[in-house]
């Protein structure tokens, strides 16, 4: 995983944990805005993930954070 991808993903979980709580579920789509303006990391997030994870589309925003952090 890119560093880029990484940071995304870690300051994205922590908004969402902060601002709903530690139950709140996020898909990967969470890390992109609307407008697909970086075709590359969306398809790095969705390659992490689909095939490397096989992850639901909705998962607790922990989990996700965990997993990165672990270097997973």
């Amino acid at each position: 995983m890119t560093p880029t991808l990484k940071t995304k993903i870690l300051e994205v979980c922590d908004k969402k944990i902060a601002a709903k709580g530690e139950n709140v579920g996020i898909s990967f789509y969470a890390f992109f805005k609307n407008k697909n303006d970086d075709p590359e990391l969306l398809m790095e997030a969705a390659e992490w993930w689909i095939r490397t994870h096989q992850l639901d589309h909705f998962e607790k925003a922990v989990k996700i954070k965990a997993l990165v952090q672990a270097g997973r």
